[in-house]
């Protein structure tokens, strides 16, 4: 591959990629832009696609003095509270929040404070505060989480309790990421309580950063200590603290709130819930997160009953693992309404079940994971409320599914031997003449996203390039020496050969991916042809055919 590297335009780097040259947050590259009108503009894309000249961008940043070897103050800010806090990461970011606030926070020394008000002055108070909670949520103890919502379930907690108007309630708030969330118009107040007082101090400096509409916390048991036992809201959302063995229940047993049963002390969650609901306006709702188990353990089986026959009980939501930082199980949504003097009570409970969905997919469910299922047919011996179990039902057609699966191993097997590209031997070794992608990357032939490399001349084969990236040799290079594996794919070497042949390599890389992917299909359809077939021998949806005798 003779070129000539002098008629190459310069690379092009992303906003994350200028922010881990300057040792920055995004945030504060975002803010850059805002704020300083010389700052290079986009050389192609826009919005999040949008990428710049590096000369351009290290220039600018050479006359601002943003330029700086060492760690940014974020990651030194995070290692004084570490150092000075330990474990109670919490209070650590409430005193940040504080000095942001008031100026005047005692819990943090002098250097911190400066940290503090130079992320600040580069990003905004709002970004300091979120930048350091996600930092609470990643951290590998998880120390001080346990007052937190992440922002995953904090917008499924949003998606499915829909618009927020009135007067919102939180009687766990916590930091008050879901309390917070519902600030979506000036129509709304909202209300929260928190057991833990660095909490819902920070939950009070994030209202107060934040601005918009009017904020009430209060510190105390919401349990045994309602702080607002008169306040009647027209949503309440809650992530209800889970395996609460000493909620209160001996000195609780004749408490109002319980219309639905006592809850037993293994059922504290189903006695934050009913706090919840007694806590609902007529023609109110309650969306309040449960941990699967609270829909079938045995325990809780009257006030499950109850729920439901009362109609109080509207919606059922299975969310995927990995919603909450405590752990990586999967959790409900439930959803409860108050009815109105003189309205009729549902007749159904929606289930909705969302609990396969992967991290990144929409929460927006479809006809194949929600099923409305009559209220009779939950009030049975067991009165589960799983979601999996009902829409499951609903959706399997055992013999067109088996069928479905059955034509799609028969036609991946066709395929397959379509796929496998021919090849001839080789001239031995391809190692004489190579380069680094990281090369190919500086002179601007290449863009390189995470493990993806993709071309941007005439002259290379993008095919060509993945397909060698991924040689063995290429991802023995990629691992360190602790074993860790790492992808790195701006030390691969490619071996330099004409476009024509780049070409040939390319398309032979990509048969061999297409069938890579076609084994994999058809692995997954032998395993559903097998699962649909034994199951609905077994429930007697199917019965043997005539082939299968002996």
């Amino acid at each position: 591959m003779n070129t000539d590297f002098a008629d190459r335009p310069g690379p092009l780097v992303t906003a994350a990629e200028i922010a881990k040259l300057a040792n920055v947050t995004r945030a504060a590259v975002s803010n850059w832009r805002k704020r300083y009108p010389d700052f290079p503009a986009p050389a192609s894309g826009v919005g999040r696609t949008a990428r710049f000249a590096l000369a351009d961008v290290e220039a600018w940043l050479n006359s601002q003095g943003k330029t700086d070897d060492g760690p940014s103050p974020e990651v030194l800010l995070w290692q004084a509270l570490r150092a000075r806090y330990g474990d109670d990461l919490v209070e650590a970011v409430a005193d940040v929040a504080d000095e942001l606030t008031t100026g005047n926070s005692s819990g943090l020394g002098p250097d911190s404070r400066a940290k503090v008000h130079e992320m600040a002055r580069d990003s905004s108070p709002n970004e300091v505060v979120d930048a350091l909670l996600a930092r609470v949520l990643a951290s590998p103890s998880r120390a001080g989480a346990e007052p937190m919502s992440t922002p995953r379930l904090t917008a499924a907690v949003l998606r499915f309790a829909g618009p927020a108007r009135g007067k919102v309630f939180d009687p766990a708030c916590g930091v008050g990421s879901l309390l917070l969330a519902c600030r979506g118009s000036d129509e709304v107040t909202l209300f929260g309580q928190e057991l833990d007082p660095n909490a819902a101090r920070l939950a009070a400096c994030r209202a107060t950063l934040g601005g918009g509409p009017q904020v009430t916390i209060r510190v105390g048991d919401s349990l045994r200590d309602d702080q607002w036992p008169d306040l009647r809201a027209d949503l309440v959302v809650c992530e209800t603290p889970v395996n609460a063995s000493d909620w209160g229940r001996d000195e609780l047993l004749l408490d109002r709130r319980w219309e639905f049963g006592v809850p037993t002390r293994a059922e504290s969650e189903l006695a934050w819930l009913q706090h919840c609901y007694a806590h609902v306006a007529p023609g109110g709702r309650a969306v309040v997160v449960m941990p699967a188990s609270a829909a079938y353990r045995k325990a809780g089986r009257r006030i499950r009953a109850e729920l439901v026959r009362r109609g109080v009980l509207t919606q059922v939501v299975a969310l995927p693992g990995g919603m909450v930082p405590s752990h990586q199980q999967p959790v409900q949504l439930w959803s409860l309404t108050r009815p109105t003097d003189g309205e009729l009570v549902g007749s159904h409970v929606r289930m909705i079940d969302l609990s396969d969905h992967a991290p990144g997919d929409t929460l927006e469910p479809d006809t194949a994971h929600t099923v409305d299922v009559p209220a009779i047919d939950l009030l049975d011996e067991e009165v589960d409320l799983t979601p999996g179990r009902y829409v499951a039902a609903a959706r399997i057609d055992h013999l067109a599914d088996y069928e479905a699966a059955r034509a799609a191993v028969a036609s991946r097997l066709a395929e397959l031997e379509t796929l496998l590209p021919t090849i001839t031997a080789g001239p031995g070794s391809l190692d004489s003449a190579a380069i680094k992608i990281a090369d190919l990357a500086r002179a601007g032939l290449v863009e390189v996203s995470g493990d993806a490399v993709t071309s941007t001349s005439d002259r290379l084969d993008t095919d060509y390039l993945a397909g060698f990236a991924r040689s063995a040799a290429n991802i023995k290079q990629a691992t360190s020496s602790s074993g860790t594996f790492r992808v790195d794919v701006r030390g691969a070497r490619i071996p330099q050969m004409s476009i024509a042949d780049q070409r040939a390599y390319g398309a032979a890389f990509r048969r061999l991916d297409e069938f890579e992917r076609s084994v994999t299909e058809l692995a997954r359809w032998s395993r559903r042809a097998v699962e649909l077939a034994r199951d609905g021998l077994a429930r007697g949806a199917l019965r043997p055919g005539p082939d299968t005798a002996d």
